[in-house]
């Protein structure tokens, strides 16, 4: 029997005494189809002649049943800005009901009673469902790491005759059987750059290269105890090992030959995976979770309504914020939202009169509104910018030709930046007692021991940056043709050396000695005599600590800085001994040398 005889024979079992011209209306066959499945079944003994389930066809379906259901439930929906900080996307309420409570329910309904919930981002908003719905809570503490492969793997010793279900997918009709004989998976309609697989004309699932696209991929699936264990296998210690961190669940379907090859092909207007918040606002413009506070800042300060906002896309997920891009009658804006816990290290009051000084002088991005509490910020979007490229050197010359003119600004505020300071305060957020570095000790008192070495130098203090890089340098033409160049990202500004920018480009550049020393001899226009590049040695060991030390911080909430981190260490260790040589010389009485000895 093939799946559209078993799916014919269900139907008859379901609803006896209806015509071919209505099974094929709900089978999606034509009636030539379906009157030779029933032939197929009525020979096989499944169907009497007057089209009714015998014994042998009611025990066929009533053996093909569906054991358990999976909802996976553990990501932080970082697309859904900006209210994925106030919701899980499992939480979101569609007509005054949950997406999970729906799916939970249809199951229910269904008769599908044992039910697995994979949470990790705002796990406690599910904890609830156990007592009221009977579910059982797995909790994936990796969630900020892995994606929902990892979450199915949490689940895997309960996969066989099962039902995959994404907890963001609203199902406008019960998606769920009492009966199922075979392994589906489900797609829509709509064509999908980002997809795995296609549909043939066989309505089979076939693998498509990275570089085509498929059929819309609405991650729900049925597992059956045949297909199972092959799933299993997938979901091993050994096969996530090799995988993508982040990857998300259908690779283990479909990242050679499909496990899964029978295709459920359902319309997209019934089946809606909600990623976005304009999706949510399309489904349920009444939604109360519509109404965020980052939303009603925008209608307030732009003047707008809810509907003028559109266009709503992530645009980063940075260090210390999240940033949406939004459209709003004919302007586009970005809206930084910052993330939890960086009010311990950015005064935002203090951000917020940088602003008010050097908006309008062409160096930062047009400002439309800060919030000088909490650091919600509006600014205008540029089109057609890009950030600087740190291997291009002439954009490089023209951002650092920028940042020095900045610094010539001579531009006064009251508060101050000490890197040192920063480097302990940094040290003392950590949630782990030692550092990752055996030497970490070592290298901390020896950064500290330049610091009197910096000190004794003559600096010209102004206000500088303090978190230069080249992602905060956006390059774009204005209406004639002109290269303009603005400075973004001013949370750590405050008067410092002016010399310390462009140690802090250097080190989040990832320059080699040699890459250094030639920007050094660009900004002082070749005249930079031995004390001053010693001190620029200084400001980068200084540097490199500071943002090693932000790395262990970041690891600790679940960020992995990867080989940056590592670099950032690099930077301690080896400038330091870079910088001591150089002192050595300068105490011999070297202190005229020009150049990079």
């Amino acid at each position: 029997m093939n799946n559209k005889d078993f799916d014919i024979l269900k139907l008859l079992l379901e609803m006896p005494y209806v015509s071919s011209d209505i099974i094929s209306d709900l089978s999606g066959c034509s009636i030539a189809a379906v009157n030779r499945a029933v032939r197929r079944l009525t020979e096989g003994g499944f169907l009497d002649d007057s089209m009714q389930a015998t014994a042998k066809g009611r025990e066929l379906v009533n053996s093909s049943v569906p054991k358990n259901a999976v909802i996976l439930a553990a990501g932080t929906g970082s697309r859904m800005v900006p209210i994925n900080t106030l919701y899980t996307k499992g939480m979101l309420e569609v007509n005054g009901e949950t997406l999970v409570e729906r799916i939970i329910l249809q199951l229910k309904s269904s008769g599908i009673k044992e039910i697995y919930v994979v949470a990790g981002y705002m796990k406690e908003e599910y904890e609830r469902l156990e007592a009221q719905y009977g579910v059982q809570l797995i909790v994936n503490r990796d969630f900020r790491k892995r994606g929902s492969l990892y979450s199915l793997s949490l689940a895997k010793k309960h996969i066989s005759n099962t039902y995959i279900v994404p907890c963001d997918v609203w199902c406008r009709e019960n998606p769920f059987s009492r009966h199922e004989m075979y392994s589906w998976y489900m797609v829509n309609e709509l064509v999908d750059d980002e997809s795995l697989v296609r549909v043939d004309r066989k309505k089979e699932l076939q693998s498509v290269p990275a570089e085509k696209a498929g059929n819309g991929m609405v991650g729900l699936a049925y597992v059956s105890a045949e297909d199972a264990e092959k799933l299993v296998e997938k979901l091993s210690d050994e096969a996530l090992d090799t995988a993508p961190t982040k990857a998300r669940w259908e690779t283990a379907l479909f990242s050679d030959e499909p496990l899964i090859r029978t295709a459920r092909v359902v319309r997209s207007v019934d089946f809606v995976e909600i990623d976005t918040y304009e999706q949510l606002r399309e489904l349920d413009e009444q939604s109360g979770q519509l109404r965020s506070y980052a939303i009603a800042i925008i209608m307030k300060e732009l003047g707008v309504k809810e509907l003028d906002i559109t266009d709503i896309a992530v645009l980063k997920n940075g260090m210390t914020n999240r940033s949406f891009l939004f459209s709003c009658k004919g302007e586009r804006y970005i809206m930084r939202i910052p993330k939890e816990g960086t009010n311990r290290m950015i005064n935002r009051r203090q951000e917020a009169l940088v602003y008010s000084l050097i908006n309008g002088r062409n160096i930062c991005d047009e400002l439309a509104y800060i919030n000088p509490d909490n650091g919600y910020k509006i600014t205008k979007f540029i089109d057609h910018a890009r950030t600087c490229d740190p291997n291009n050197i002439d954009e490089v010359h023209h951002c650092i030709e920028k940042l020095r003119w900045f610094h010539e600004q001579r531009l006064q505020v009251e508060q101050e930046f000490d890197i040192y300071r920063q480097i302990d305060f940094l040290q003392s957020l950590w949630q782990h007692e030692k550092s990752v570095y055996e030497d970490y000790r070592t290298t901390k008192n020896n950064i500290h021991c330049l610091k009197s070495f910096v000190d004794s130098q003559k600096k010209e203090l102004c206000l500088s940056h303090c978190d230069v890089m080249p992602d905060n340098f956006i390059i774009f033409n204005d209406e004639y043709g002109n290269e303009k160049i603005r400075i973004i990202d001013w949370e750590y500004a405050a008067m410092h050396d002016p010399h310390s920018d462009l140690a802090m480009f250097c080190v989040n550049g990832l320059y080699s000695r040699e890459q250094i020393d030639e920007l050094i001899d660009f900004y002082f226009r070749g005249s930079c005599d031995l004390p001053t590049r010693t001190k620029m040695y200084c400001y980068i060991a200084a540097c490199g600590l500071m943002w090693s030390n932000w790395c262990e911080y970041k690891y600790d909430l679940g960020v992995e800085m990867g080989e940056y981190a590592a670099a950032q260490y690099r930077y301690a260790v080896e400038y330091y001994r870079i910088a001591a040589d150089n002192i050595n010389m300068i105490e011999k009485g070297d202190n005229n040398v020009q150049g990079n000895e």
